[in-house]
């Protein structure tokens, strides 16, 4: 039996290019040690990433590390779809260091290394075949985010969310790998798609206590890596602690690699019947929770770290359906992840757009202070506040931001198709909670401007690098872009 295995070099291009970015930005950092050449370099590979992913994935799918069936990478739509978000993201939490960066509050080289590394994990990690690659693909994405959140120097806030981060993770990691370690003991394999075709086809090994146990600590580790309650509590003061643009990537790239993950193992590997009531329960916690204490934030980082934790909420509802009978059908079980992807891709757009609008508004250099600090910002910042307020008015789900209308709408949609309609009920009533800070934030934007706050704070002018002006302006037109055309991403989403 020949075991040697076929290499698609033209399926591992994006791995290539997000790879050669982090090499290359080490050499220009070394031999050029000029910050502007370094930035642009590791832009452009992202950029050049990008394109990568579009090109392969636009074409059919590809399959390489290939033992028989079996294959560890696998390229196709959706893939495409990672490796393009993962890697436009990073070309604007990159644009938003910028200010940062000129100011030397962290070093340009390694800084932009370790930015392209994440990057490479994240495109890997959409195409991982088995749980070794995906899970490696998935450290990948989290490590260098130790040393980036804890990268502010002089900050103890930034140390403490950085070990935070730290901690939580190496649990994480340990309860994934340990899941991924039983699912091998119990069926000896670890493709995703024949660890979904032996579970299918083998009622005696699906239903081993072992078996069960593998499930629950698998998805367990990778709730963690979604910040799904109440497996949360390391978000909101590592992304307060975190600088504003690193925050932001957390908030973006990271959430979205924990993601994917999650949904490739159950999609592909783990049985509907067991991970659905599970994942139903995990959503109705996570969006309950994560409005409810929202509410009650003073400070804008705090606000948007709850906001994202009651967003996961609402990505993992439609796999909730799975719980179901009604869910389990091959059509609804394809729109309910198409729905979740879908959801993921409109959430980091309006999430980055709201970081990026945080980002110009406040003094270079400086967290995200308090929501007081934004008070009157849009009556001195016109064009800034109303780019900030329709990514809050989108991540609320309400016209004009129509991406956030169009994601929730696919999600409940989702819902109502597997026969969850107990669970749509639960997001829409979430959705309605979610308004009261949203709208309070944004009421705030326009509100007359308070006496001047020290600290930046207050009626303070705030000068607008080039660099964040662009990544505002990007930001908000992709949001809006995205509003006009929901139905390209479902469809790349479902691929």
């Amino acid at each position: 039996m020949n075991v040697a295995q076929s290499v698609d070099s033209v399926a591992l291009l994006p791995a290539y290019l997000a790879a050669g970015t982090a090499v290359l930005v080490l050499i220009t950092d070394l031999l050029v040690a000029r910050p502007r050449a370094t930035i642009a370099v590791a832009a452009l590979g992202a950029l050049a990433t990008a394109v990568g992913s579009a090109l392969v994935g636009a074409d059919a799918e590809r399959r390489t590390f290939c033992v028989g069936a079996d294959c560890s990478w696998i390229f196709g739509g959706r893939a495409a779809v990672v490796g393009v978000v993962v890697a436009l993201l990073t070309v604007g939490v990159l644009g938003l260091s910028v200010p940062a960066l000129r100011a030397g509050r962290s070093p340009v080289g390694e800084y932009a290394f370790l930015l392209a590394c994440s990057m490479t994990g994240g495109v890997v990690l959409g195409a991982a075949g088995d749980l070794i690659t995906l899970i490696v693909a998935l450290e990948t994405l989290t490590l260098p985010l130790y040393v980036l959140v804890g990268l502010r120097r002089g900050s103890l806030a930034s140390a403490e969310a950085a070990l935070t981060f730290f901690v939580v993770s190496v649990v994480a990691t340990t309860l994934t790998l340990l899941g991924a370690a039983l699912l091998y003991a119990v069926t000896g394999g670890l493709h995703l798609d024949r660890l979904g075709t032996l579970l299918a086809e083998q009622s005696e090994v699906r239903d081993l206590p072992l078996t069960t146990a593998a499930v629950a600590v698998l998805l367990v580790g990778l709730a963690f890596k979604v910040a799904a309650v109440p497996f949360h509590a390391w978000a909101p003061a590592t992304y307060d602690g975190a600088p504003l643009p690193v925050a932001a990537y957390l908030s973006t790239a990271s959430k979205l690699g924990g993601l994917v993950a999650l949904l490739a193992v159950v999609q592909r590997a783990l049985p509907a019947d067991q991970t659905g009531p599970v994942l139903a329960l995990l959503a109705v916690l996570t969006m309950t929770v994560g409005n409810l204490v929202a509410l009650r934030q003073r400070r804008t980082v705090r606000l948007l770290a709850w906001s994202s934790v009651a967003q996961a909420g609402y990505i993992l509802a439609p796999l909730g359906a799975l719980a179901l009978a009604a869910g389990r059908t091959d059509e609804a079980r394809s729109a309910a992840y198409a729905a979740a992807v879908a959801y993921a891709v409109f959430f980091v757009v309006l999430e980055l757009a709201a970081f990026a609008g945080v980002t110009a508004l406040r003094p270079t250099g400086a967290d995200g202070g308090t929501l007081d600090d934004l008070r009157g910002a849009a009556r001195r910042h016109p064009w800034r506040g109303a780019a900030l307020g329709l990514a809050l008015v989108g991540l609320a789900g309400l016209p004009p931001g129509l991406a956030g209308l169009f994601a929730k709408v696919t999600v409940v949609r989702a819902l109502l198709d597997g026969g969850a309609a107990w669970l749509a009920l639960v997001v829409a009533l979430n959705a309605v909670i979610g308004l009261a800070y949203y709208l309070r934030v944004t009421a705030a934007l326009w509100a007359p401007t308070p006496i001047a706050l020290p600290n930046g704070g207050g009626a303070a002018t705030v000068p607008l690098v080039g660099v964040v002006a662009v990544v505002l302006a990007v930001a908000t037109v992709a949001a809006v872009v995205l509003g006009l055309a929901p139905q390209l991403v479902l469809d790349l989403a479902g691929r």
